[in-house]
């Protein structure tokens, strides 16, 4: 008998801000201080950041630390998605 293999919970994870116009930027700005730890500066960026692209990295770290984070979010009505973290590298501005 084979058993289910669970994904794999090693390795770092992002948790996801996502786009909403349900919570005021000032309410996502206080939570991000809040709970992720960031300043207000750097909360400004993420909101304003998520506001135009969709979405925005706000926390890395362990999957049970984004757990935690994400489960306070979505406690404060703040949509967010946990991932696998990957560094993404921007190719055209290495080569010359």
């Amino acid at each position: 008998m084979s058993e289910k293999k669970s994904p794999s919970k090693k390795g770092k994870y992002q948790v996801m801000l996502l786009d909403d116009d349900s919570v005021s930027f000032e309410h996502v700005i206080e939570c991000l201080m809040e709970i992720c730890g960031h300043n207000y500066y750097q909360a400004g960026q993420c909101a304003t950041i998520t506001h135009n692209r969709g979405q925005c990295s706000i926390f890395v770290d362990t999957y049970d630390e984004c757990m935690e984070v994400f489960e306070e979010l979505l406690d404060e009505e703040i949509k967010t998605v946990i991932q696998k973290y990957k560094i993404i590298h921007d190719d055209k501005k290495t080569n010359k």
